[in-house]
């Protein structure tokens, strides 16, 4: 039998989290994307960029959590979440800045291999309970509108879309995008 949990993310695990979400990323958006743009990305150059994440956080809020899944003989990273104070990226264009109480998502991806495990809710749990000790009264995230199991999910916990819409351009294509956002103030007891 298998356990899933999740922890912060280390240095060392800045290669794993590169890997998922190279994998993901071929895997999930192979349709939303141009072949070529997915064939180029570069490992080695995204697990630079998650290590900075790990160790030089722009805050104390801004934070990388890994979901792990041990098992009998083995440890494996599978997935991984990264968050913090809702910025620029988190705007639709011409919106005004979000209030400083507004976390954002940035990045949540469980290697498609490891779905359906509870991995996601685990580390959107992790999250949340940080956004709570942080401060945090809002959060929002942006999900592609081909990705109908990201929707799916953030709506099957409680997320509900804003009315705010974007397009990414990736290549001279534009990819559609719509951001969902949740309460996270602490619930009373009762």
């Amino acid at each position: 039998m298998a356990l899933g949990f999740v922890r912060p993310a280390r240095p060392e695990d800045a290669g794993e989290i590169a890997r998922i979400q190279l994998s993901t990323w071929r895997t999930a958006y192979r349709r939303m994307f141009p072949a070529h743009v997915l064939a180029n990305l570069d490992e080695a150059y995204l697990a630079r960029g998650w290590s900075e994440a790990i160790t030089a956080a722009p805050s104390p809020r801004h934070r990388v959590l890994i979901a792990v899944e041990q098992g009998e003989s083995a440890s494996h990273v599978v997935g991984f979440v990264a968050a913090g104070p809702a910025d620029d990226q988190a705007l639709a264009p011409e919106e005004p800045p979000l209030t400083d109480d507004v976390a954002a998502i940035t990045d949540l991806l469980v290697e498609p291999r490891w779905g359906r495990r509870g991995h996601g809710s685990r580390l959107l749990a992790a999250t949340v309970d940080l956004w709570r000790e942080d401060g945090f009264k809002a959060a929002v995230a942006w999900a592609y509108d081909a990705d109908e199991a990201m929707r799916k999910f953030l709506v099957s916990t409680g997320w509900e879309p804003d009315g705010a819409a974007r397009a990414l351009d990736v290549d001279d294509m534009l990819v559609p995008q719509l951001r969902l956002h949740v309460s996270v103030d602490q619930q009373p007891p009762g």
